[in-house]
C-alpha cells in the first residue's frame, strides 16, 4: 500500500472502453484466483439467504426485495477481499489466505469502519422508506408472499407502488454508488481519511457521469439477474465486479 495522504488526488476521465477493459481484467483475476472469489462471494450469498429467510419467518415479505437489493449497498465492503487479490496479482506478489484476511482486517481498523457506518445508515434509510411506501400503498395489512406478488403485479396500486419504489430506490442507490464506487479501494491503497475518499469518489462520478451511469446500470443489471437466480449468480458476478472495481479505481485517480 502506498502512502499518499499529502498528495493531491486528481480524478481522470474514463470511457465505455475502459469499462469493458476493467470487466475483462476482473474476469481474468477471478479465473486466476477462483477460490478467493468464490469464498468472499459465498459469504455474501449465504448472508443474503439468511436475511431473506428471516423476513419470511417474521412475515415481512414486503421487505424481501428491497432488502435483497439494498444488501448490495454493503457489497463493496465484502469486496475488499477482491481488492487485496487484484492488488497482489497486479504487483506479482505472493497471494495467501493469511495475507487476504490480515489485510482486510487491517482495513476495518482504519477509516473503513466509518465508511461502513455511513453505508449502514443509508441501508436503514432505504428500508425505512420502503416500509413507509409499503404501508402507504398497501395499508397495514400483512400479505403472504404470493398475495403480495399478486397485488403488485395485477393491480394499479401495485404497479404504482412498484414504479415509485424502484424510482426512489434507484436514486438512493446511485447516491450511495457515487460515494462508494472508488472510495473503498482507495482507502485500501492510500493512507487517506474516509471523507477525502468519499469526496474524491463523488468528484470522479461527476466528471464521468454518463460512463458511471452505465457502470451503475451494469452492476444493477447483474445484481437483478443474480436475484432472479436465487443469488447463485452472485458467485460469479460479485467477484468479477469486485476485481473490476479495483482496476477501475486504478484508472480513476492519479497523484499530481
Amino acid at each position: 500500500m502506498s502512502n499518499s495522504q499529502n498528495s493531491q488526488i486528481n480524478v481522470q476521465k474514463v470511457t465505455i472502453d475502459d469499462l469493458l477493459e476493467v470487466l475483462a481484467l476482473g474476469l481474468q483475476d477471478f479465473k486466476t484466483a477462483p477460490l478467493y472469489g468464490l469464498f468472499f462471494s459465498g459469504i455474501f450469498v449465504v448472508g443474503g439467504w439468511m436475511l431473506i429467510l428471516m423476513l419470511f419467518k417474521f412475515n415481512l415479505p414486503f421487505l424481501a426485495y428491497p432488502l435483497a437489493a439494498g444488501f448490495a449497498l454493503i457489497a463493496p465492503f465484502i469486496a475488499s477481499g477482491f481488492y487485496v487479490v487484484s492488488s497482489q496479482l497486479e504487483n506479482s506478489e505472493p497471494l495467501t489466505w493469511k495475507i487476504a484476511f490480515t489485510t482486510v482486517r487491517s482495513m476495518f481498523s482504519r477509516d473503513l469502519g466509518w465508511m461502513a457506518l455511513v453505508t449502514g445508515f443509508s441501508l436503514f434509510i432505504w428500508l425505512d422508506i420502503t416500509a413507509l411506501l409499503s404501508f402507504g400503498f398497501m395499508g397495514f395489512q400483512f400479505f403472504s408472499f404470493s398475495e403480495l406478488l399478486d397485488t403488485i403485479l395485477t393491480t394499479p396500486i401495485g404497479w404504482l407502488f412498484l414504479i415509485v419504489g424502484n424510482t426512489v430506490g434507484a436514486l438512493i442507490a446511485f447516491c450511495v454508488f457515487s460515494y462508494l464506487v472508488i472510495s473503498i479501494p482507495m482507502l485500501f491503497h492510500r493512507d487517506i481519511d474516509f471523507i477525502t475518499a468519499m469526496i474524491t469518489s463523488v468528484r470522479f462520478v461527476k466528471e464521468n457521469f454518463r460512463v458511471m451511469a452505465v457502470w451503475c446500470f451494469t452492476i444493477a443489471a447483474l445484481t437483478a439477474i443474480s436475484l432472479l437466480s436465487g443469488l447463485i449468480g452472485l458467485l460469479v458476478a460479485f467477484p468479477v465486479l469486485g476485481h473490476a472495481t479495483w482496476h477501475l479505481y486504478r484508472r480513476a485517480v492519479s497523484t499530481g
